[in-house]
């Protein structure tokens, strides 16, 4: 006799393949927005090294009044 429980199910792969790509598909997004956060992250940090190095720390000078 068969043993029941090794049978395919194709309710059951239907309902994994569909969660297997919804997941997928969150997956891809979620590194996506990742990678756009480090590499702000990256931008940030450099802009305010180079900043620094150049003396841009100081106070800036005081902007001109317009007369009316």
């Amino acid at each position: 006799m068969k043993n029941p429980w090794t049978k395919k199910n194709p309710f059951m792969s239907m309902w994994l393949s569909g969660a297997n790509s919804i997941v997928g598909a969150a997956r891809g997004r979620a590194t996506a927005e990742a990678k756009r956060q480090t590499s702000k992250a990256m931008n940030q940090s450099a802009r305010q090294i180079a900043g620094f190095w150049t003396g841009s720390w100081m106070a800036p000078p005081p902007k001109k009044r317009r007369r009316r």
